[in-house]
């Protein structure tokens, strides 16, 4: 395409943002560049990033046009290496595997795949690609241990007089950091088909842990994507055996397990898999999901996106919309995604300007209950007596004294609007979501509980486990409020997704109450509220009942109560 390059003054006439090197031929004119980005893309995915790669970018790389505009290729992350970062990972048991996919969703760094194939052809393809290796026996052998029959891709399909596939999974060594989480989803959906290994320069069959799981995924990667007549529709964690739902391709530099990184992940491969390759473009409002995702030259994300300030994403995003639909792109999805600062706080007036608007864009919140990005502070979505870095437990104040703004019942004042509250330990839950809030005709905002390793004072691998917590003990209900299901709020509302819906707190298996106590108990930022015995602070227990009144509120909305 051809693009005109911005100027600004210099004092001396004009002097293009490119630097020097395009200055134009006499004062105030501007200058004209040819710009091609798929040319620009190509060289960037060559000389730019093995510059990074090779420690030499610095010394080598001269400013350009690309860098003047802050332009990072897609997918350029993919190329990171993160398998030295632990010792361990994670082992797949294949003959535990029910096929049930939450693992393929849950983890953060895009480092499981899926895949379902016809047993014939999965059979030539294995002796196909052994064949090539320097040892076929071996390849073979290893290969075939990622395949296991289930009753989901095998025996469902063969009573429709389909040819039973099998269903494999493999792990990225390069992009996995060891979080477990993966195996800690498996375990809670009681199959143990994953486990935590140690990784080895020598196995007994002579070669390295990480050359044999480079191997096999590249086995994986010779492979067509899963047939659609194995994805199942109704369970929509199927999603990820798309051609299209590795929109996040992995490479982020977010912490090692990150809840954020999952929930992004989910969005994209929900929008894209129903909409297609090309049908998203995201404007990100400054916070984690910037950081993790922009650090240079490393882009995760296949689709187009743009940064914004912290405050005024929800508005950049209204110019963008108005300029597609001008130019008749109105069915390309449009996302605004940021953190609690973003739209709690600062950018509150703007995402209350956009959903009042009632133009078609959608609104990802990812709600962590901190500033994370910026040390820790607590934020208007933090829990009253949550602690944290500027919200400490002292002599006279015990962590943070305001209650928490509820986001998701102010967006559901505004009316005509499709509203959701989401986590990712409900897959079929959020990814419903995400397909109801991309074919409302106008804004749609969802909240989505985003576990913080270091901010909530959790293990890595507790990002799913967390989210179900918060879910049921009240901290974090569920919901969608649709304006097509009626006019009432009542009709609109739905706590679908929550235990124990008509009752004030859901039960542990033994009977016990299992309330927003019980689940502060679980995690390091409420851990000077209680005493030695246990006991809870009276902050705490004021917490607890605004956690019950949010809860019973809900309840009166969606006609329960």
């Amino acid at each position: 395409m051809t693009e005109t390059i911005a100027t600004e003054k210099n004092g001396k006439g004009q002097l293009p943002v490119g630097g020097l090197a395009n200055l134009p031929a006499g004062p105030g004119r501007i200058a004209p560049r040819t710009f091609d980005p798929a040319a620009y893309i190509k060289d960037f995915n060559t000389s730019v990033i093995e510059a990074y790669r090779s420690g030499v970018a610095d010394v080598e790389l001269p400013a350009d046009m690309g860098v003047a505009r802050s332009i990072i290729g897609p997918a350029t992350a993919g190329v990171r290496d993160f398998s030295s970062l632990s010792p361990l990972i994670p082992q797949f048991v294949a003959e535990q595997c029910v096929g049930c996919m939450a693992c393929v969703s849950a983890c953060p760094d895009s480092a499981i795949f899926a895949t379902a194939q016809p047993k014939g052809s999965l059979a030539t393809a294995l002796k196909k690609f052994a064949a090539a290796q320097p040892n076929p026996k071996l390849a073979a052998e290893t290969a075939k241990s990622h395949f296991v029959h289930t009753t989901k891709y095998a025996d469902v399909p063969a009573k429709r007089g389909i040819e039973p596939a099998d269903f494999g999974l493999f792990i990225d060594s390069y992009h996995c950091k060891g979080c477990a989480e993966c195996v800690d989803v498996c375990v809670a959906q009681g199959h143990n088909a994953l486990l935590m290994a140690e990784k080895s320069d020598c196995e007994p069959s002579g070669e390295g842990t990480l050359d044999r799981y480079r191997r096999d995924l590249a086995f994986y990667k010779s492979l067509p994507t899963t047939p659609v007549e194995y994805r199942n529709e109704k369970a929509l964690a199927d999603i990820m055996l798309g051609e299209n739902a590795f929109g996040f391709v992995g490479g982020g530099g977010s912490c090692s397990g990150c809840g954020e990184g999952t929930v992004v992940r989910m969005v994209l491969a929900a929008t894209l898999q129903v909409h297609g390759p090309q049908s998203m473009g995201i404007v990100a409002e400054t916070g984690c999901n910037t950081v993790f995702a922009s650090t240079y030259p490393y882009n995760p994300f296949t689709v187009p996106w743009t940064n914004s300030l912290f405050e005024n994403g929800p508005a950049d995003a209204m110019g963008i919309r108005m300029r597609w639909d001008q130019a008749g792109h109105a069915e390309r999805r449009l996302w605004v995604f940021g953190g609690d600062g973003a739209m709690y706080d600062i950018g509150f007036q703007s995402l209350s300007r956009l959903v009042a608007s009632g133009m078609d864009i959608k609104v990802l919140v990812l709600d962590t209950g901190a500033y994370s990005n910026t040390g820790g502070q607590t934020s208007t979505a933090s829990f009253v007596a949550q602690v944290a870095k500027l919200s400490a437990y002292g002599k006279v104040e015990h962590g943070k004294q305001e209650r928490r703004k509820e986001l998701g019942r102010i967006m559901v004042a505004h009316g005509e609007v499709y509203v959701a509250q989401v986590a990712a330990c409900n897959l079929n839950h959020l990814y419903k979501a995400v397909i109801e809030a991309n074919a409302y005709p106008g804004p749609a905002v969802i909240v989505a509980y985003a576990p913080c390793m270091p901010e909530h004072g959790i293990a890595d691998d507790a990002a799913n486990r967390q989210a179900k917590l918060a879910v049921e003990s009240r901290a974090f209900p569920l919901f969608t409020y649709d304006p097509r299901r009626g006019d009432s709020l009542a009709q609109r509302l739905s706590l679908q997704g929550n235990p124990a819906v008509k009752e004030d707190w859901s039960k542990n298996p033994d009977g016990s109450t299992f309330d927003f106590i019980s689940f502060a108990h679980t995690e390091g930022r409420f851990r000077q509220h209680f005493d030695k015995e246990g006991n809870a602070s009276i902050e705490l227990q004021a917490s607890q009942e605004d956690r019950l009144h949010n809860w019973r509120l809900l309840q009166e909305m969606a006609g329960i109560r």
